[in-house]
């Protein structure tokens, strides 16, 4: 057994480098929701005309990049090296940032996100690598939680941090990642540890991953403007026509190429399938969910960025804690019960708020029973549906199974916001209440699709491992036995010596 002694101050300080790049990165992702109307308000005044439609593409452009770009740069640290790869990360991203923070004009700023996505998509799948690799075998369980935690502290600091950098000026927002990134580079390169690359092969599909991009980019660009230019225009059909043919393309390249991007064939294992179906499910309602509050306190009932923050804290709060209090429940009882819980207790807020949300203004009537009972059904859904989906995979597909699972979260992410800017119209006020009710009952159906899903996963439908076998899954009891964990187009697995 390896001795607690060799956990040493040096390693002690790389753990914290990878942990606050990713705190950093995932910090970005809620924030920005925060700190979007004050940028549409910048930007129009600029003469640019900035509506909320050609502002979603702030949140799409980036969550698109990710997700084409997630597995390979997960493959490329398993061939170039994680430490590499993920200091390039840290670098795009930094650097990203203060072009974000500089931005004269919202096309710049969709620019700079599409950089800063592309430095997120290499830091995250080499980030667990290289934590797992500073501490020795025994802290291996508790390092991985912790990398897993870091996310659901990112989730609950966000909104208030973004308020509050907000009212300096939104472009604090991505400012304040400059001395987290220069400090954990400088850092990174003298404590990180050098793994070595533990592969030589090919990197999945490039042309795929362009295809992704393009079909998801054109289907959310036919969503946005609709409103604006008619579903039946031509640029609405021809962008329609282009999201179809890219996405078939990309379905029938990834079926007959040797290295696809995405493994989709591994999507008709039925437990799988219905996994990433309620993936998607889910995932379009959280962000209706997520933007529609943000404009629902700040253009409907005109509160600073600030008091938004505050008052979207319960939901994200609530998450990790139950996720947490529920891993024990997910052993015993399997992962759709949970999943069908969840998606009921969701779709219990979003009609909450369709029935009693008022233009005048009553958080406690109107938002926060909504905020708890959907932060309780994102806790119970969100992770379980990952896991459900991973365990129904063999073993040697763990990892890319993986990759897709949180690759079509990313991609329904662009979805969600695609579909609320289509709903509510580029101009947001009171007069939109009508249409805010039409989003909320949308994501309710969702929620409710996904409880029906959890349903089918709680019958055992289909192959895979069921979940009685998923609880036999090594846990932090029996650290001898090694885990996989996903992190981006590889596994990673913990043994105890």
């Amino acid at each position: 057994m390896t001795s607690p002694l060799r956990f040493s101050k040096h390693s002690r300080t790389a753990a914290a480098v990878v942990l606050v790049a990713v705190f950093m990165t995932n910090l970005d992702l809620l924030i920005v929701n925060v700190a979007l109307p004050a940028m549409g308000e910048t930007f129009s005044g600029g003469g640019g005309g900035a509506t909320l439609g050609s502002l979603s593409w702030v949140l799409n452009a980036y969550a698109i990049t990710f997700a084409a770009l997630l597995v390979v740069a997960g493959r490329a640290g398993d061939r170039i090296g994680q430490r590499p790869v993920f200091l390039a990360g840290i670098a795009v991203f930094t650097l990203a940032s203060l072009g974000c923070a500089l931005a004269p004009n919202l096309g710049t700023l969709v620019v700079a996100r599409v950089v800063q996505a592309v430095g997120a998509s290499a830091q995250i799948p080499t980030s667990l690598a290289l934590l797992l690799a500073t501490v020795p075998a025994e802290r291996r369980t508790q390092a991985t939680r912790s990398w897993a935690a870091v996310g659901g502290l990112a989730a609950a600091a966000g909104p208030v941090v973004g308020g509050l950098l907000v009212e300096v000026d939104w472009r604090w927002v991505f400012a304040v990642n400059l001395p987290i990134g220069i400090a954990a580079l400088v850092a990174g390169r003298s404590v990180l540890p050098k793994p070595a690359a533990r592969e030589s092969g090919p990197l999945p599909d490039l042309l795929g991953a362009l295809l992704v991009i393009s079909s998801v980019a054109t289907l959310s660009g036919a969503l946005v403007q609709a409103p604006d230019r008619g579903w039946t225009s031509g640029r609405t059909v021809l962008l329609l026509a282009v999201a179809v043919v890219g996405g078939g393309a990309f379905v029938l390249r990834s079926l007959r190429h040797p290295h696809p991007l995405f493994e989709l064939h591994l999507l008709r294992l039925p437990r799988f399938g219905a996994a990433n179906a309620g993936t998607l499910a889910f995932g379009v309602a959280f962000a209706i969910m997520l933007l529609s509050n943000v404009l629902w306190c700040q253009e409907v009932w005109h509160w600073s960025a600030l008091r938004t923050g505050v008052a979207l804290v319960p939901a994200p709060a609530l998450v990790p804690v139950v996720t947490l209090l529920t891993v024990r429940a997910a052993q015993r009882f399997g992962h759709g019960p949970l999943v069908a819980a969840g998606g009921l207790l969701f779709t219990g807020g979003m009609v909450w708020l369709a029935c009693f949300a008022s233009v005048t203004p009553d958080y406690l009537r109107d938002l926060l029973p909504s905020q708890v009972m959907a932060g309780a059904g994102i806790g119970l859904t969100l992770g379980t549906l990952v896991a459900a989906g991973v365990h129904a995979l063999p073993g040697h597909r763990a990892a890319t199974g993986s990759a897709l699972v949180n690759s079509v979260r990313q991609i329904s992410v662009t979805v969600g916001v695609a579909v609320l800017v289509a709903v509510v119209g580029s101009h947001v006020g009171a007069a939109s209440r009508p249409d805010f009710r039409i989003v909320w009952c949308v994501a309710a159906v969702l929620g409710l699709a996904t409880a029906v899903i959890g349903v089918h996963l709680s019958r055992g439908g289909g192959s895979g491992r069921t979940a009685s076998a998923a609880s036999k899954e090594p846990e932090a009891d029996a650290p001898a036995q090694g885990a996989r964990i996903f992190v981006g187009g590889h596994d990673a697995r913990t043994r105890s010596v």
